[in-house]
């Protein structure tokens, strides 16, 4: 595995700040259709990290992890999850690339399979995982058919980017879908 999914540090801020500048690329990509936080928000967000951090607070991320490389421990990117339905048990995940150095090498699909795998592990009443993207955004769509997700709806017209209209895509996976997954990658 070329990357690792831990925990934001101290030592991180500085990055963290300036990989999820509003100027940086993957925020055209990923959920373009939000309203996108302004530079000075972005550094009061990471001000009350490091603040946090600071105070030996753990878990700052609370439903996010940081990809960082292996050799190095340089931020990637994170991965995430929030409750879809918590009163049935459906997570939705994400992932976002920041660096853009590390885009259409793998990374990506690593990281989720490592996410998927360690939700499954860490919550095992979780009976499915979602993910959610949008038709503009072929990369993501790529990655969760990788990651043996199957597509399951497709709202129409659904999104606005840069003044178009494109379909919101919703993936999901199955508990048995994934172990079988993982059989089939192991052969």
């Amino acid at each position: 595995m070329n990357i690792i999914l831990r925990e934001l540090e101290l030592k991180d801020c500085e990055d963290y700040l300036y990989w999820n500048n509003p100027s940086r690329e993957f925020h055209h990509w990923n959920g373009p259709y939000y309203a996108s936080h302004s530079k000075e928000e972005l550094e009061k967000q990471v001000s009350q990290l490091k603040n946090s951090l600071s105070k030996g607070q753990k878990n700052v991320l609370k439903n996010k992890k940081i990809i960082a490389d292996k050799e190095n421990d340089a931020i990637i990117g994170e991965v995430s999850w929030y409750w879809k339905s918590q009163e049935t048990l459906w997570l939705e995940i994400g992932i976002v690339i920041f660096n853009e150095n590390y885009w259409g090498n793998g990374i990506g699909t690593e990281a989720l399979k490592a996410w998927i795998d360690q939700i499954f592990q860490e919550k095992p009443e979780l009976v499915r995982l979602g993910l959610s993207t949008w038709s503009g955004n072929k990369r993501m769509m790529k990655l969760a058919e990788k990651c043996g997700m199957q597509k399951e709806a497709e709202y129409r017209k659904a999104r606005i980017v840069d003044g178009s209209y494109y379909d919101a895509i919703s993936f999901g996976i199955l508990r048995e879908e994934w172990q079988n997954f993982l059989e089939k990658e192991k052969l």
